[in-house]
């Protein structure tokens, strides 16, 4: 049993233990065992705490094992420290990968090299800064390995590379960690082409190193397809990217599925990205893999069925689902919305215009199981295909203005909120006026 497990199952004694105690101060028969009980409880909240900031190192700075793949097949690490630093190419030049999205975490840089990035005195076009900002670990979401020599080895990804970004409190891409925040900036898809060996997907995927590029290239920003490499379908039948948009990892205490098709829950998900996106080591399991007919790679490659000889993600779950949890999303900040007509729209919401029937206040999405069919939604299915209960999830509502970035729903394909909201009045008829959907878009802001 797990620590969480045992921190869980000690909280529910020391409950039965308190109304037991009650019943007997009652009758005067045990007068110091409510104190007991209170120094129980708070030993079950440190516990609690050590493992939520345990769950924070994990998430921030874990590789899982992941440098392996990066580095030793990919070897993603060589473009980015250059020839000039024993690797290939021209390197990636601190200007560079913040055009790509990466962001630094300003609590890692001494206050000499906060002073000159503020002076201008850093050459951001140089690539030996990014080797400088990766031995200081400073570079969120990426860890770099260095040998005795000082060269870059290998790099190790994280967490927080897709779901957190920073404040820009030093400079844009540069400032304090936003945890759980999705990084609308990050174009996964060309980090990933810098790669000089691209073997490992031209041969899961069964295509050229020219075509791999070419799909990897269209994802764009805040974009990632964590399906391709189990049914190996890179573009829609419109011919648009088959990615979708990154999302949030806060604000999901309370709610049952978080994906944007609902492959599965908080921890699920956890272990599928730890072991099949980012490549680390460890075990996952879901027989629903096995399926060849929609999941011909993952059936192929027994995906559904991963058992590492050294198990580098399993023991961190427990944590890691619990700093999570504790993520809540951001309140909307003071002016950015107009608190008179977010007031009419919380009444429209809640009534008229239905929101409220999916996305139940204060979860904003169902309690339970939080899925609905292509049809109930109006929309396409190509998505909720590529899912195992082919539905898409109703996505909780809190923070929705850190995300405004790259459009709504799965794929972005609504650019504004407006857009998401006349969508609904048509398809289910609410028959709004213009005033009454903007009212509805800054309720929606408001949250």
């Amino acid at each position: 049993m797990d620590r969480s497990m045992l921190a869980a199952t000690a909280a529910l004694c020391v409950l039965v233990a308190g109304w037991t105690i009650g019943s007997a101060d009652e009758k005067g028969n045990d007068s110091g065992s409510r104190a007991d009980a209170r120094q129980s409880l708070s030993a079950v909240e440190r516990d609690a705490l050590r493992q939520i900031r345990k769950g924070k190192e994990i998430f921030r700075y874990a590789t899982f094992g992941s440098e392996d793949f990066w580095s030793d097949e990919l070897h993603l690490h060589r473009a980015i420290a250059g020839e000039a630093h024993g690797g290939v190419g021209p390197g990636l030049s601190p200007k560079a990968a913040l055009e790509l999205g990466l962001k630094v975490d300003v609590a890692s840089l001494p206050q000499s090299v906060r002073r000159a990035i503020r002076r201008g005195a850093v050459d951001l076009d140089d690539p030996a800064v990014t080797l400088q900002l990766l031995q200081l670990d400073a570079v969120v979401g990426v860890t770099g390995f260095f040998d005795s020599a000082g060269r870059l080895s290998g790099v190790g990804i994280q967490c927080a590379l897709c779901h957190s970004t920073v404040d820009d409190s030093l400079a844009p891409g540069i400032g304090r960690r936003l945890d759980g925040w999705a990084n609308r900036d990050l174009d996964v898809g060309r980090i990933i082409a810098l790669a000089p060996n691209l073997r490992p997907f031209t041969d899961l995927l069964g295509v050229d190193a020219g075509m791999v590029r070419k799909v990897l290239m269209s994802w764009g920003p805040g974009k990632f397809d964590a399906e391709l490499i189990l049914d190996g379908k890179a573009f829609r039948p419109d011919g648009r990217p088959a990615a979708t948009l990154i999302p949030p990892a806060f604000g999901l205490a309370g709610v049952n599925l978080h994906t944007w098709t609902g492959w599965g829950g908080v921890p699920h998900w956890n272990a599928f990205v730890a072991n099949l996106e980012m490549r680390g080591k460890g075990t996952f399991f879901d027989p629903r893999l096995d399926d060849a007919e929609r999941f011909p790679i993952a059936a192929r490659e027994g995906l559904g069925h991963l058992r590492a000889e050294e198990d580098l993600i399993t023991p961190a779950l427990p944590a890691l689902h619990l700093y999570q949890l504790s993520l809540e999303a951001p309140a909307a900040p003071r002016g950015s919305f107009d608190r008179a007509a977010a007031k009419r729209g919380e009444t429209l919401f809640n009534d008229r215009a239905r929101c409220a029937e999916c996305h139940v206040p204060p979860l904003f999405t169902e309690p339970g199981f939080n899925v609905h069919t292509a049809e109930e939604i109006g929309i396409d299915d190509f998505q909720s295909e590529r899912s195992p209960d082919r539905r898409y999830r109703t996505a909780p509502l809190r923070g929705l203005w850190t995300h405004v970035k790259g459009g709504f729903y799965h794929d972005g394909r609504f650019a504004t909120l407006e857009e998401v909201v006349a969508h609904y009045d048509e398809t289910f008829g609410l028959g709004l006026s213009a005033d009454e959907r903007r009212d509805l878009v800054q309720y929606l802001l408001s949250l």
